[in-house]
């Protein structure tokens, strides 16, 4: 009997020009968005302080931000990294054009930019990423380009 495990891609199979869907999404939850921010020592009042953010534009509190783009890369791993990557070596262009509020369901998507092989580092490759999340109503929510060091396939008798 053959056995699958769940992995991401090897280096050689990254494809440019393709978009990955990542799926399920993600439902974001009032517990998801005040334990992250009270974790990572966040006191914004927008994301902590339900009567202060109803007396702002949004009028309710919004998702933290750094959530949203650690759930939008996340939700990525499975299909792309899981098991393949060596390093994140960089986020570059984060934009966040509309905001997430509790209870949005969050869905991401990926389109590989660039792929090199790494110079230093035989065996392993390095990937340029263009996430976009989007909420369910498809506005776009949080973009993010990130660059990793992944592995190549190993030889044959490693897999």
């Amino acid at each position: 009997m053959r056995r699958e495990v769940q992995r991401g891609l090897w280096f050689e199979e990254f494809e440019t020009d393709v978009v990955y869907d990542h799926r399920p999404g993600r439902t974001i939850t009032e517990a998801d968005n005040v334990l992250f921010t009270t974790l990572t020592m966040n006191t914004q009042a927008l994301h902590l302080d339900a009567a202060f953010a109803e007396g702002t534009a949004f009028g309710q509190r919004l998702v933290n931000s750094m959530f949203t783009l650690s759930t939008l890369v996340g939700l990525s791993v499975a299909q792309l990294t899981q098991g393949t990557i060596v390093a994140n070596l960089g986020f570059g262009a984060v934009a966040f054009p509309k905001p997430l509020f509790h209870g949005d369901t969050l869905y991401a998507s990926t389109v590989i930019t660039d792929l090199r092989e790494s110079r230093s580092r035989p065996g392993e490759g390095i990937v340029t990423f263009e996430h976009t999340g989007r909420n369910q109503h498809d506005d776009v929510v949080a973009t993010a380009v990130r660059t990793t060091l992944v592995r190549k396939r190993p030889p044959a008798e490693y897999t």
